[in-house]
């Protein structure tokens, strides 16, 4: 079975660890290719690559500063992964609803107990 192009979506970009490290310090702000090299401890070549998928997926954009490029998250290119998982939100929400129901009944008949 082939495996999908890694760049095909977001999805994609973000099954890499790595990129994902990269998505979380650039959540603190936005920071320049060498800044991300000497936070995570990688080669510039692996954190160019990883900013190159990010950036082809629409998770990262980048702005010339001066002679650097800066790179922050994208917000919007999010959506797709926060779509997604806002749907299995749902079903914990309705368990952990159930769940509240059994520890009220237990801890009222706790309370019966008590009192007997």
């Amino acid at each position: 079975m082939a495996r999908a192009a890694t760049t095909a979506d977001v999805f994609n970009a973000v099954a890499e660890p790595r990129r994902r490290e990269i998505l979380d310090l650039l959540m603190q702000g936005e920071r320049p290719v060498n800044e991300i090299v000497a936070q995570l401890e990688l080669g510039q070549p692996q954190v160019s690559k990883h900013l190159k998928v990010l950036r082809e997926v629409g998770l990262v954009d980048a702005r010339d500063l001066g002679r650097m490029r800066v790179y922050r998250v994208n917000g919007r290119g999010l959506k797709p992964i926060h779509d997604w998982v806002s749907n299995y939100e749902r079903t914990w929400s309705e368990r952990f609803d159930a769940l509240d129901v059994v520890l009220e009944e237990l801890k009222e008949k706790e309370a019966r107990d008590d009192e007997s």
